[in-house]
């Protein structure tokens, strides 16, 4: 049985989270909470508070055993861009753009 959590609009680029998501999947859920703990990544805080809203999932629904859980799915898809301008020489503008994540999580 498969359950899964989503985070939407997360204040991060997706390259970024992307990084700690490639870290941890297909591993146990156990080994990915560690490893996601002491990793220094911004994106690390993101997927560990969405990886262990999985494992509440699976534990309230399911009545599973959260430590024989695996995490069978990780991605991580583009938001929303926030988009600023900076002014710069000359009067010209250059532009910046704030990426937002969605971040979604699959145990099984």
């Amino acid at each position: 049985m498969q359950y899964k959590a989503i985070k939407k609009h997360a204040r991060i680029s997706p390259r970024k989270v992307r990084l700690s998501a490639d870290m941890i999947r297909g591993k146990r859920v156990e080994e990915a909470l560690y490893n996601l703990e002491f990793d220094t990544r911004r994106g690390s805080f993101f997927l560990k508070k969405v990886l262990e809203s999985a494992v509440a999932n699976a534990s309230s629904r399911g009545g599973v055993d959260p430590m024989d859980l695996r995490v069978s799915a990780c991605f991580v898809d583009e938001g929303w861009t926030i988009k600023r301008f900076q002014p710069c020489s000359r009067g010209r503008a250059h532009p910046i753009k704030r990426r937002c994540s969605h971040i979604t999580v699959v145990v099984e």
